[in-house]
């Protein structure tokens, strides 16, 4: 702020300077006098505007050197944002690409899913018809060399390794790349092209009747992604849908819209917004949606924000459905984004998100506060709220009742109807160990490759599990593994955290198969009470039909 200061300050006091020089030497004489402009300035100093644009008004014409205004300005703005709401943001033009990226559906680059576990690129998959795919990359290889720098064993961080895989389509990039049974390395050039980003992380089918969808965050395809999942998944038979919304911080808010239209009947209010003036904007379904006769379980936790909330209290709201899990994040501020020249921009809160019911979406917040703010989620966690919904308490004022009599809660966040608390009765010590050192990940990559051959040929749910179920040294074969990595076996904790590990062991291989996601959650859903909460109450719903209730 100092420095600030000494940016208006400055110029006054070098023109004080110069006027006293001028009259005592006399120079100057055939310009306009110092006095005169000294005086213009001032005046316009007083004046009841943007006292910000004239100080910089003032250093680019009057300062004693010359410099350009864009460093002084990229400094300033991210300051003067911060004093506004926790969601208001400058966004500097280098980082506009990276911010965008995940939720315009695409990006160019070479095609694989990969991982550092080991400081190595290991790639875990790679996407069928993708540059790396025709250029011959496989599953299982690891990535020495990029072009001409060694990127193995020198601890080179994982975003330095994107932005060398990454570029612009039709570039090429040379791989050296290391593989299971070849002696030297396998040079590997590949052709940089489009590579489709999808927000449907996993849709499967759990039971003969129950489908699954996660969705990862509203990107600018996710409602087409959706038709398709929902398409697929009642051609195989269901009837009735898990919709998994844990850990979405949000995206485009038509998204959120299109999707919630597509559960709800002609005539329901989906979202509106208030801005400062009172005015709103509000959202109905059209009636139009191909999903209205789905029974819904909605999941959420502390990390699903901005448009998840919508969706998840759109459907809570009109009645459509069942909202499990815990308390929402809390993020209901409106930006609107507004471009600048040099390709940066800023997103500034322009209105609040209310859910049907007239519930405020945002919880509570000081302007210029933003720690205090982002600390919010560990308070709760503090306070127990992660593990009972005794400890979150609501005032009678926040009351709100949905038209078929349910009560649900405003004041920041959407409170699921089924609170399931944070599990963590199988969490030993050897888990943490094995786990917080990623031997239990490291565990897999290696067991993947050994197996490769069997893993490249299962192309459905069934033929994986029945491989995995087919392996019944599993367990065994990973303790012994995470001894010779320094973490000796604990029989009375390993028997607590076996069904957690089996089912970590049997999803991270499965990652290693062509079912990716599809296979690790299949895998995970075992020991996530949440999910088994969802089932049994769709089977609740199944007795009892959804109109009934």
């Amino acid at each position: 702020m100092r420095k600030f200061f000494g940016y208006i300050l400055l110029p006054l006091v070098t023109l004080l300077l110069a006027y006293v020089v001028g009259v005592w030497v006399g120079i100057d004489r055939g310009r306009r006098s110092i006095h005169t402009q000294l005086r213009e300035l001032m005046g316009e100093m007083n004046q009841p505007s943007n006292k910000l644009t004239q100080t910089l008004s003032l250093i680019e014409n009057s300062y004693v050197d010359s410099l350009s205004l864009d460093p002084i300005i990229e400094h300033v703005m991210p300051h003067i944002i911060e004093k506004l709401d926790p969601h208001s943001a400058y966004i500097p033009a280098s980082e506009m690409q990276e911010m965008n990226e995940p939720l315009e559906g695409e990006f160019d680059g070479i095609g694989v899913v990969f991982n550092m576990a080991t400081d190595t690129v290991i790639v875990l998959n790679v996407i069928p018809k993708g540059p790396s795919d025709k250029a011959g990359v496989r599953a299982g290889d690891r990535i020495i060399r990029i072009n001409d720098s060694i990127v193995a064993g020198r601890k080179v961080p994982q975003g330095d390794v994107v932005k060398q895989l990454r570029g612009k389509r039709g570039t090429r990039v040379r791989l050296g790349i290391e593989r299971q049974g070849i002696g030297d390395l396998v040079d590997i050039t590949v052709t940089r092209d489009a590579i489709p980003l999808h927000s449907i992380e996993a849709s499967f089918m759990m039971t003969p009747k129950i489908g699954y969808i996660r969705l990862s965050q509203f990107a600018r395809t996710s409602y087409a992604e959706l038709k398709k999942a929902l398409g697929e998944l009642r051609s195989e038979g269901m009837e009735q849908l898990i919709f998994d919304l844990r850990g979405n911080t949000g995206g485009y808010l038509d998204q959120a819209i299109d999707i919630a239209n597509e559960f709800l009947p002609k005539g329901a209010l989906i979202v509106y917004t208030e801005d400062r003036n009172r005015n709103q904007v509000k959202e109905f379904s059209d009636g139009k949606g191909g999903s209205t006769d789905l029974d819904v379980a909605v999941l959420i936790d502390e990390a699903s924000a901005s448009s998840s909330e919508i969706l998840a209290g759109a459907l809570q709201d009109n009645d459509r459905g069942v909202v499990v899990g815990r308390r929402s994040f809390g993020k209901g501020l409106v930006q609107r984004q507004v471009p600048f020249a040099d390709g940066s921009a800023l997103r500034i809160t322009v209105a609040r998100y209310f859910t049907p019911t007239g519930r405020s979406i945002q919880k509570p917040y000081t302007n210029g506060e933003g720690e205090e703010y982002e600390s919010d989620i560990y308070k709760r966690y503090l306070n127990n709220e992660f593990f009972s919904a005794d400890s979150i308490h609501f005032a009678d004022s926040l009351r709100f009742v949905t038209p078929k009599g349910k009560v649900v809660y405003g004041g920041g966040g959407i409170m699921p109807d089924v609170f399931v608390p944070l599990d963590t009765m199988d969490v030993t010590k050897y888990y943490v160990e094995v786990s917080g050192r990623n031997i239990l990940y490291r565990y897999t990559i290696e067991y993947a490759d050994r197996h490769r051959a069997e893993l490249d040929k299962i192309t459905t749910l069934d033929e994986l599990r029945a491989f995995l179920d087919g392996d019944k040294t599993l367990l065994a074969d990973f303790v012994r593994y995470a001894e010779r990595h320094g973490v000796k076996p604990v029989q009375r904790e390993i028997a607590i955290s076996r069904k957690i590990m089996e089912a970590q062991l049997r999803a991270y291989i499965s990652r290693n198969t062509a079912l990716e996601s599809n296979g690790f959650y299949d895998n995970i859903h075992k020991i996530d009470k949440t999910v088994q909460r969802a089932i049994s109450l769709l089977d609740e719903m199944r007795e009892k039909p959804l109109s009934s209730q």
